[in-house]
């Protein structure tokens, strides 16, 4: 069995709006960063964390292990409280789980096959508790910067899926819960569907994973293009971001509403895949020696340093200068934050901390916060 699935669960989101994306993604290589990289050991530390609950290790080998991931570069005590945080969850649920069902458990780790409904699909979910009468699929996500949603989460319900199929047998199960606990933004979300509307959603989507599978069907650009390896050489996608307005022969001097408000829906995604296009252009020149058309590869911009700020301090102190150094400040909320770690922060500066209203920002109406009254109806409130 390959080690990535052509229509993975962690990409269906793409190839379910766009089926020609699961094949041409694969003609790049796999890339990582660094926010990946944490996300790995997080996940590394959280099995770690419930296998000792599971008493799935002896406590000399877990003692040993945890010595190991304490010396990674990703260790931290604030990120130990986060996982920590996906780690009560699940032992929560799992307990309450056994109060229903004795023989509930709790599995880790766990390999999925969702090929009844995806051709060569398969996966592996962080967490499956299973008993009687209702199955949970768990699954931490620790990014900050995207919020993850379990409402019609695609990856989430071919993990469960791919569970119902290799583990229903095990269990009397008529009703599926997919929860995402992502402790940096947003916490716990969840969806809960009978076995039957899962099913039902399983074989909706068989025509169009087949597609996928095959590099079939039509091209299709949206927020789904976010992550995809082939973004910055997508012509779907370029046409999408390029083309902002409807061209017509007749055109009036200034925007409508309409094509401000379809600018502004796109601005963010335009930036972003111009981002991801200028850093592709650059690794292929600087990494593959590719040649771009009208561009050249030079050394960038640079300013000076000092080598040994100690010395310098030294040298000058000795030739009478004093007021070389800034005022001594306390360092940032987010920089205290990772020094005292989340808990003892709170517990500390929750008093002394105060969030002044944010300024006026235009999103679209979907964002899930308040609307802000006009300014008419600001000034209407007050008596004149």
């Amino acid at each position: 069995m390959p080690e990535h699935a052509v229509c993975s669960a962690s990409s269906s989101h793409r190839w379910l709006a766009c089926p020609p994306s699961a094949r041409l993604e694969q003609k790049y290589p796999d890339t990582t960063s660094t926010s990946a990289n944490e996300g790995t050991f997080a996940h590394a530390w959280a099995e770690l964390s419930l296998r000792r609950f599971l008493k799935q290790m002896p406590e000399t080998e877990y003692v040993e292990k945890r010595k190991e991931l304490s010396a990674d570069k990703f260790f931290s005590n604030e990120l130990v409280e986060y996982v920590d945080e996906y780690v009560d969850t699940v032992v929560e649920k799992y307990n309450e789980a056994r109060v229903r069902d004795k023989g509930a458990a709790l599995l880790l780790e766990q390999h999925v096959d969702f090929s009844c409904w995806v051709p060569q699909g398969f996966g592996r979910s962080d967490a499956v508790i299973l008993a009687d009468g209702l199955m949970e699929v768990i699954d931490l996500k620790y990014g900050r910067n995207v919020r993850v949603s379990a409402e019609d989460n695609p990856q989430l319900r071919l993990y469960a899926l791919g569970a119902y199929n290799e583990l229903s047998v095990l269990y009397d199960v008529d009703t599926v819960a997919m929860t995402i606990v992502q402790p940096r933004n947003g916490g716990e979300s969840s969806e809960t569907l009978t076995v039957e509307t899962l099913l039902k959603w399983g074989e909706a989507i068989k025509p169009i994973a087949k597609l996928a599978y095959e590099g079939k069907g039509e091209f299709h650009a949206g927020e789904h293009c976010r992550f995809c390896k082939a973004a910055p050489r997508c012509r779907k996608l370029a046409e999408y971001q390029a083309v902002l307005l409807k061209q017509e022969d007749k055109q009036p001097a200034e925007l409508t509403d309409e094509e401000v408000a379809d600018v502004l829906r796109r601005a963010d995604g335009f930036t972003s895949w111009l981002n991801h296009l200028k850093e592709y252009a650059l690794e292929e020149a600087r990494d593959n020696g590719r040649k771009w058309p009208g561009f050249k590869l030079v050394e960038g911009r640079s300013t000076n340093r000092y080598t040994d700020e100690a010395q310098v301090a030294e040298t000058l102190m000795q030739a009478g200068f004093e007021d070389i150094y800034k005022p001594q400040e306390l360092i940032g909320i987010t920089a205290m934050k990772k020094l005292l770690g989340a808990k003892k922060f709170k517990s500390l500066l929750s008093d002394y901390l105060v969030k002044p209203q944010g300024k006026p920002t235009l999103v679209p109406d979907t964002d899930a916060r308040p609307e802000l009254n006009s300014v008419e109806e600001d000034f209407a409130e007050i008596p004149f």
